[in-house]
């Protein structure tokens, strides 16, 4: 008896959270095409000899250390390398919770309730994937632009001692 309130109760819990997590999604997905619109406009700029951030920093504060440029190279990377890390956790948060009433819908013999659930859990699966896919893709490239500015900046150093 206790043990199917528990039971219970974790289900009706994880139920809950379908719904924020769809949500979620829909606005990490919306955020990665958002950061990839950035990058394309930032890659734009690079090839025009602009868009080096780290560089125009050092440039107005040549008195930042190798460990404060790091950290700004970190900060500008952070929210979309938190983005493409969660965003297949809740990806797969957002197929596991459909699929109970899915299952209990099949066994019940209701197949359209079992497709509509198969349909919320693989969209989400989907549209999270997408998402993470091209915030990690940009932080990577992203990642070796700050690296190559650091040198550069590094260069800039030693050029004035």
């Amino acid at each position: 008896m206790q043990s199917n309130l528990i039971e219970l109760s974790m289900y009706q819990l994880s139920q809950l959270f379908l719904l924020p997590t769809l949500a979620l999604i829909a606005g990490l997905f919306l955020y990665a095409f958002w950061v990839l619109g950035e990058f394309l406009l930032l890659g734009l700029y690079r090839r025009q000899g602009k868009g080096r951030p780290l560089i125009a920093r050092f440039r107005n504060n040549p008195a930042l250390t190798p460990d404060e440029l790091d950290l700004l190279a970190h900060k500008a990377l952070e929210n979309p390398r938190i983005a493409s890390r969660v965003t297949p956790m809740l990806g797969l948060v957002a197929t596991m919770i459909p699929m109970g009433p899915a299952l209990k819908s099949l066994s019940d013999g209701n197949l359209a309730k079992v497709s509509d659930n198969l349909t919320i859990a693989f969209s989400a699966v989907i549209l999270a994937l997408i998402a993470a896919s091209i915030t990690y893709w940009v932080v990577n490239v992203r990642r070796r632009w700050l690296a190559e500015e650091m040198l550069e900046i590094e260069a800039l150093r030693g050029g004035r001692a």
